[in-house]
């Protein structure tokens, strides 16, 4: 079970929590199809950390972004 450190609330259960997915920098409306590709389809695997969103949806219902480490599962911020 993950203890997730919501900024409002402090940290509190995983069950309290939406996963809002993974934090990525889209490309432009403009930029080309494989620009877009590239970002929804062919995203790098990492193993070691990644930024997220979450949803605090049992406690102070905010959105706020972390950092994950994958291989431990810690919240680095």
């Amino acid at each position: 079970m993950l203890l997730i450190p919501c900024p409002n609330c402090g940290e509190r259960d995983e069950i309290e929590f939406d996963y809002g997915g993974r934090a990525i920098q889209y490309p432009a409306l403009n930029n080309s199809m494989s620009d877009w590709h590239m970002v929804l389809h062919q995203r790098d695997n990492s193993t070691e950390t990644i930024e997220e969103f979450w949803y605090h949806q049992s406690g102070c219902e905010c959105w706020f972004k972390v950092t994950r480490n994958l291989n431990t599962h810690e919240f680095e911020s």
